[in-house]
């Protein structure tokens, strides 16, 4: 059997983030993925933002390392090269009605050392005159970045640093022993052993760590997948801003959003699913028409497109209270040398070195 020291399971952002941690700290290092290739996931299915760490609560994880991470995101983009643009976004109040909520959010922000700008509707519309809003926060911090650049230029490092990318290599079997994780991939016997075993599988690292032989099953929790639509916009958008609604149960409600070459898109929506499924249907394009014109009535008739959908990995269904990122260690389970990252959802890739520190210094 083969001896390495470190063993990441899943390549996406966050995993390649953490195998990057691992290489530059001089570990010896292989990611295993189970696609053709890195990144196609929940890291490849999202909105593309760089979060600025409003809605979480105080203290959380999701707070901290979202606020931590945003910064280190940002300087790692500047230093490699990775496009990335700070525009801004305005979480919007339609109506008297919601303002309370809005100084809530703004109250929260704050707690986390978030501090966002009151607009007035008419200071707002002087910013985006196509927006229709009450009241607006401005939140100057948040960003948009190339998500894929992003992973190329975190797998570059680690390489560079000597670790290894195995695609194509599904983890079916894992071995807790006292010298360290036995693991097998397609079906095979365990044919490499690690003294490090870290689970950045997402969506499905609930139901690795249920093979995890030796691992308590108290330690792993519940998996719950909400699916998000994305709708794009056909022409030329007329923000520079992103727009935020006020969020719903589960996700932060239909917003726009813009891609480096200022197109708009729209999303995700929220629909609970027993399991993950990527298509989308026309038939949502009417919600989504009227969740876009509470806050842009000017929207042309007909100009949404289906474009593509994500899943998220929750762990924590619905009608409960958002769960936490988890990142269970020793403390956790009682394993030396294995680390379980559970529940890393938005905003997981504005954390993600900062998570991938975080998991690292666990061991």
């Amino acid at each position: 059997m083969d001896n390495i020291t470190a063993v990441v399971i899943g390549a996406g952002v966050v995993g390649l983030a953490v195998a990057r941690e691992l290489a530059l700290k001089g570990h010896e290092t292989l990611v295993l993925e189970a696609e053709a290739r890195f990144g196609t996931g929940a890291s490849a299915r999202n909105s593309e933002v760089i979060h600025a760490g409003i809605y979480y609560p105080r203290d959380s994880l999701k707070a901290r390392l979202c606020v931590a991470g945003r910064e280190r995101l940002y300087e790692f983009c500047r230093k490699h090269g990775v496009a990335h643009r700070r525009c801004g976004k305005l979480i919007v109040a339609s109506s008297a009605a919601q303002l309370p909520a809005l100084e809530g959010i703004a109250a929260a922000a704050h707690a986390n050392g978030v501090d966002l700008i009151a607009l007035s509707g008419a200071e707002a519309r002087r910013i985006e005159p196509q927006l229709a809003c009450a009241a607006a926060l401005h939140s100057p911090l948040t960003g948009i970045i190339d998500a894929q650049a992003l992973m190329l230029a975190l797998l570059a490092e680690a390489e560079a640093h000597g670790a290894t990318l195995a695609t194509r290599s599904a983890v079916t079997r894992v071995v807790l022993e006292a010298e360290g994780a036995a693991i097998g991939v397609n079906g095979c016997e365990p044919a490499v052993r690690a003294r490090i075993l870290i689970n950045c599988a997402g969506l499905g690292a609930p139901a690795l760590a249920q093979l995890m032989e030796g691992l308590p099953a108290r330690a792993v929790p519940r998996a719950y997948y909400a699916k998000g639509h994305y709708f794009s916009l056909s022409g030329r958008s007329p923000f520079t801003h992103l727009i935020y609604p006020l969020p719903e149960p589960g996700g932060l409600g239909i917003h726009l959003t813009l891609d480096l070459a200022g197109q708009a898109r729209f999303g995700p929506d929220v629909e609970w699913v027993e399991s993950p499924s990527y298509e989308v249907s026309l038939q949502r394009a009417a919600k989504f028409d009227a969740a876009v014109r509470a806050y842009w009535p000017g929207l042309p008739a007909g100009a949404l497109a289906p474009a593509y959908a994500g899943v998220r990995p929750k762990i924590s269904g619905p009608g409960e209270a958002p769960a936490d990122f988890r990142i269970d260690d020793v403390r956790a389970h009682g394993v030396a040398g294995l680390v379980n990252l559970f529940g890393i959802e938005s905003p997981g890739l504005t954390a993600s070195l900062a998570l991938a520190s975080e998991a690292v210094n666990r061991i």
